[in-house]
Order: structure tokens, then sequence, then C-alpha cells
């Protein structure tokens, strides 16, 4: 059965995602371009298709009545299976809004056997370069950027802009970047992922044959993961691999929070409290913006805590010593144990009631 290659360019930057698109459709024999984008003022989906030749769509989707993520998924996957299926193009190249994630476009194509014409063979991440360390490590948010994808859209640059080089199966850097800022992309980028400067582009015959790796990708921005990280190359970025088989202590957690999760930085990962001793709570943050909430079940397996801190300043002793302050002591987990039966623990807000199943 035939089946048509697809490429996904993501980003937080249009010019950028414009420059790495425009490229792919030159480099790429009998590309079709897709490109969605969100107009927030009026609540509409814009969808153009295009080639070489010219536009051959252009269509605008209501989104008053729908979820802007369910609509844009909605939207791309059967737009990818309607031109993969018609078998005019070789492959194609699918533009997603600003600020919008592959991950929800990958998870349906993997997992519906119906879209047996749409491969996706790769996720391409488009950064800037003169703005790198900003997207990923600053506080701006996106609505302030005017990329936001909803009126109350509140994320941060850096929040959905790390996540997107951490999903990617290559990340091209479009403009000038330093050594720093390209040490940055790789300590963010997946094991093994090309990180391509500028004027650099991967072979097409690479590309076509495909290099996007499902559950690679999926392991790699687990919120729950136990695996060994790789050691980083460079002078310039700092890693720091926090992890403890002990809960965090709630008061102190809520203490320290910033202290942990704050600032020009990019952490994520899992953490417990002895209070909600059943599911992992996952933890997100960049730029200053800080994201819980309940990731699963720990089920059979036995709970821990990881944080895995990401950044470029001299604050990483000081993030250390607030991570081992916020768990439980020797002393609290011979008096009180490690489970504690407990009415609340300040995390209702974002964890749910303490008692409530997941």
């Amino acid at each position: 059965m035939r089946t048509t290659p697809v490429v996904l360019v993501t980003g937080v930057s249009p010019d950028a995602m414009a420059s790495a698109t425009i490229t792919l459709q030159w480099d790429l024999p009998d590309a079709v371009v897709v490109h969605h984008r969100i107009d927030v003022a009026r609540s509409r989906l814009l969808r153009t298709v295009s080639e070489v030749t010219g536009v051959v769509e252009s269509e605008e989707i209501d989104l008053e009545h729908a979820c802007v993520s369910c609509a844009v998924r909605e939207d791309v996957v059967p737009t990818l299976a309607r031109l993969a299926q018609a078998g005019r193009w070789g492959v194609i190249v699918a533009q997603l809004p600003a600020g919008a994630e592959a991950q929800q476009v990958c998870r349906v194509v993997a997992g519906d056997a119906r879209l047996r014409h749409v491969r996706v063979a790769g996720v391409l991440c488009a950064v800037d370069g003169e703005r790198l360390v900003d997207d990923l490590l600053g506080d701006e948010l996106l609505c302030e950027r005017g990329t936001h994808t909803a009126a109350d859209d509140r994320r941060g640059v850096a929040e959905v802009g790390a996540a997107q080089v951490e999903y990617a199966d290559a990340v091209t850097v479009v403009g000038a970047a330093g050594e720093a800022e390209l040490e940055l992309v790789r300590a963010l980028a997946r094991p093994g992922v090309a990180v391509l400067g500028d004027g650099e582009a991967l072979a097409p015959v690479r590309l076509l044959a495909g290099i996007h790796g499902h559950a690679a990708a999926e392991e790699w921005t687990a919120q729950v993961r136990r695996e060994p990280l790789p050691a980083l190359d460079g002078e310039h970025v700092w890693r720091l691999d926090l992890r403890s088989d002990r809960p965090f202590h709630p008061d102190r957690l809520y203490g320290d929070i910033v202290a942990v999760g704050g600032g020009p930085r990019r952490s994520r990962g899992c953490f417990w409290l002895p209070t909600r001793a059943t599911v992992a709570c996952a933890w997100d943050g960049a730029g200053g913006q800080l994201s819980i909430g309940v990731a699963e079940p720990w089920g059979h397996r036995r709970p821990f805590t990881r944080i895995v801190v990401t950044g470029m300043d001299d604050g990483r002793d000081d993030i250390a010593a607030a991570f081992e302050h916020c768990l439980l002591t020797d002393d609290e987990i011979r008096s009180r144990g490690r489970y504690w039966e407990a009415a609340g623990d300040g995390f209702d807000a974002w964890l749910g009631d303490i008692h409530s199943p997941l």
C-alpha cells in the first residue's frame, strides 16, 4: 500500500517556521505544503494548501465552539489523510500553527489504523537563532508575542519552545546562533537528533526515508522516566539530574517551589507527596513558568522523585540545595513514614481533591 511521508514543522517563531517550510518545499521533490494558522481575534483556524505553482486551496474553520487543540488536530489529520489519498504529491510538509505541538498529530497518526496512507517521516522544529535563549529559557508569554492560540492562552514562550525542541526529530536554527546557544539546543533535544545550523539541511533522501522515532520521542518527553541521561558535551550549559526515592514534604515544597522551578531554566520530571502516594505528579517548567499536575498512577511501581533542570546561569547549587530541603528527612520518615493520612496538603488547586481518584 502506498503511503505518503509527512514532515511536520513546529516552532514559536512564525518567521523561522516559514523559512524552514520554504526550504523544505524547494528541497523535497513533488511537495505540497499545508499551513495552519490561528486568527485569535476572529476565532478562526486558517488552512492553506499550496505547491510550487501556487495555492491549491484556502479554507477558514470556525473555532468559536471548539477547543483549539482539538480543532487543530481534527483538521490537520484529516487534511493530511485527504492529501495523501489524492496521490498527487510525493511528500506533505505540514506547518502547524506557531505554539502548537506535533505530539498530538503524531499520536493520532500512530494510533489510528484508518490513516494507513499517512506516514510521519519527521518532526522538524524551527528556532530563531537570534532569540534562541529567550525562546527556550525566557519569561515572555505567547500572548505578549501575538502567537497565542486562544484568548485565554497564558503559556510561556519557553514552556512551549523547549517542549517542541525536546519532541523534535531534528532542529533547524534559522539565523545566527553562537556555540552556547547551539549547546542549549543539544542539551534539550533527544540524543542523536540533528541540530542544524543556519544554512544546513537534512539530505532529502534521509528525510523521506523517515527520521521520526515515535517511541523514542514519547520516551524522551515522558514525565515519568527512569533511564539515565547522556553526559553534556560543552562548557556553557549545565544539567542537574535531581533524584530521590523520597517524597517532597508538602509544606516545604509549597514554600520552596520557586527556588526549585523558577528562574531562566528548563525543568521537568515527576515527584510524589506522602499525602498522595498513589500518583505520580508532573513537573513542567521553563523561564520561571511552572505547571504541576497529576501525571499517572504509580500502580505497582515504586514511587520516586526526579526533576531534571537545565540552565546557563550560576544558580545550580541553590537549586540542588532547595531540592534536598523539600524532601522528607530521616526523622520525618521514622516518626511518620512515607505515606500520610491527611485532609489536605495545600495542593488541591493543582492536583485535585486529596482523596479523589484519577
